[in-house]
């Protein structure tokens, strides 16, 4: 099977502080009620809030939304690599 090399445009759509709608991800890091954190095409973005909840995740198309109230979206340079090269959900799931 030929492998994706492509990348992905990153966007970010957010609707009164409260859904937000993210392109271009890879992966999901970490997340919890206080902080989710992203690797995007364009580096980590840590969302930190109140209530966060991943409400859809499809990786295969780069897309997250997220709910809950959104304080704070700060990028990081680079991207971070999990454990293994894989990220947490991919080790949740196996």
């Amino acid at each position: 099977m030929e492998e994706k090399n492509h990348k992905a445009e990153h966007r970010l759509q957010l609707l009164k502080r409260e859904k937000g709608s993210f392109t271009g991800v890879r992966d999901v890091n970490s997340f919890d009620e206080k902080e989710i954190s992203l690797v995007t095409e364009e580096g980590i973005l840590t969302v930190q809030g109140e209530g966060l909840h991943v409400t859809r995740l499809d990786l295969e198309k780069q897309e997250v939304d997220i709910q809950g109230r959104v304080d704070s979206l700060v990028y990081s340079q680079g991207i971070a690599k999990s454990k293994g090269g894989e990220g947490m959900l991919k080790r949740l799931f196996q």
